[in-house]
């Protein structure tokens, strides 16, 4: 049975609001993750009926939150310090114990208003929990440290939104996810001067997220903030060898356990484009493809700042320099495991990464589709039949294509895998995205929904990036 665990009371209702979930006139559920319910074991989610009556109407689990509770947080977003953020249209629904002995919590998007929605609605579009899920699906088969989209319904409202076709359609998600305290949750304790309470949420991350820490209290500030800023350098290495721009890099969107979630109008490269941008409000590129490490780092300081509140004299700027040094070190060990070869020493490996990245940005071969076909290393039959043979032609490719012989194998199984029999990557590109969502939108036919998820899961585990 499922081990509820709401450990969210140990910080008190400084920390949120209880709301209730807004009635909608339609249940229908598109989208029931089983196998994350196995794995928090929760037995009574067996039938639609099931689902529908946990996480659409929201009927409380035994021994867990009584009621639903909006978190408070404040942020910056695109660097400029907003204090009225908080859970605007979602909030805290459970939280438990999973398989691998991890707190894990069940949170909204789209459930309603709440103290902190200001001019909104408090809905999502379905559109958006379609993309969601999408997300949180080929963001786990690349490896990447993601929250997990739990479920999500139609709910039968007509939204109307000013940067799609609207009336549009309604949903609401619930995400499971590896903590919802973000960076916002300690810049908000340190903008209104809580003191004690920024000392209460820093004991209540160590004790329930980084365990194996020193109990000492002294040692905490420190000690978070290095262990920070190593998930969050690896994280952004995992964007970037993933090809991944998530778009809205502020504050309030950056989780202190390192899981990359909330996604609105991400992307993934077509092809190897540092300046690529995904959100079409961002027009200064700030959180394009290349700047993603730059912006998290940024994040960071802002947490930084937040701690001196309690620990004036933390060594922020020694722990923050570590970053750039394991971004480094994780780049190249994702690189060479996405390709499946065995590292050697640092100039070698340094030779196949820029060798490797400057073939992608002269040829404009897709992004994935390259790693797909370098796979295992060269393999003639394999790049004759891609879909981008012609790009393994020219005199781009011949440099790497040298430097590629002298690396070996790292796991002759993995080249195996039914995956790799094709001739296509697994791709999820906007007009992918679009032509998901049309099917959708147009006829109600959810059949190339659901054989993309069929097709992102069923490689699940070759990419294991952290």
């Amino acid at each position: 049975m499922a081990l509820s665990r709401p450990i969210i009371f140990e910080l008190g209702p400084d920390f949120y609001d209880a709301v209730q979930a807004a009635p909608f006139p339609k249940s229908e559920p598109r989208f029931l993750n089983q196998e994350k319910a196995q794995f928090l074991d929760l037995q009574d989610l067996q039938t639609a009926a099931d689902w529908i009556r946990r996480l659409h109407h929201f009927e409380a689990w035994p021994d867990n939150l009584k009621e639903p509770l909006a978190l408070r947080y404040h942020g910056h977003q695109f660097q400029h310090y907003n204090p009225d953020l908080g859970d605007g249209r979602g909030f805290l629904f459970a939280q438990f114990e999973g398989k691998d002995g991890k707190i894990y919590d069940l949170g909204t998007k789209g459930s309603g208003q709440t103290p902190y929605s200001r001019a909104g609605d408090g809905r999502l579009t379905l559109k958006g929990a379609v993309r969601e899920a999408l997300a949180t699906e080929l963001l786990e088969s690349l490896g990447v440290n993601t929250s997990k989209t739990f479920c999500f319904f139609e709910t039968g409202e007509a939204l109307q939104r000013g940067d799609e076709p609207s009336p549009t359609r309604s949903a609401v998600l619930t995400r499971m996810s590896h903590s919802h305290i973000r960076i916002g949750t300690f810049q908000r304790l340190a903008f209104l001067g809580q003191k004690e309470n920024l000392l209460k949420l820093l004991k209540y991350c160590c004790r329930h997220y980084f365990p194996h820490l020193s109990s000492s209290e002294q040692n905490h500030p420190a000690e978070f903030l290095t262990e920070v800023t190593s998930r969050l350098a690896k994280l952004s290495a995992q964007y970037m060898i993933s090809g991944f721009v998530h778009g809205v890099l502020n504050s309030d969107n950056i989780n202190i356990t390192g899981e990359s979630f909330d996604y609105g109008p991400y992307r993934f490269l077509p092809i190897y484009d540092p300046t690529f941008t995904a959100a079409y409000f961002d027009q200064a590129g700030l959180y394009c493809f290349g700047r993603q490490p730059t912006a998290i780092h940024w994040n960071l300081t802002q947490l930084a700042e937040s701690l001196k509140l309690s620990s004036p004299d933390l060594n922020s700027e020694g722990i923050l320099s570590e970053f750039g040094v394991i971004f480094a070190h994780e780049v190249i060990r994702l690189f060479f495991h996405r390709l499946n070869l065995t590292p050697q020493d640092e100039e070698k490996n340094d030779e196949l990464l820029s060798r490797f990245y400057l073939f992608l940005a002269k040829s404009k071969i897709g992004y994935e589709q390259a790693f797909y076909d370098l796979f295992s290393g060269l393999d003639e039959s394999r790049l004759a039949r891609s879909p981008g043979s012609a790009f393994y032609q020219g005199e781009e490719f011949e440099n790497l294509k040298q430097c590629l012989k002298s690396f070996s194998v790292a796991d002759s199984q993995k080249i195996q895998n039914k995956y790799f029999q094709s001739s296509k990557a697994c791709t999820l590109l906007i007009d992918e995205i679009e032509n998901i969502w049309s099917a959708i939108a147009q006829n109600d036919d959810w059949s190339i929904f659901n054989q993309k998820i069929d097709q992102i899961r069923a490689f699940r585990g070759i990419y294991k990036l952290f």
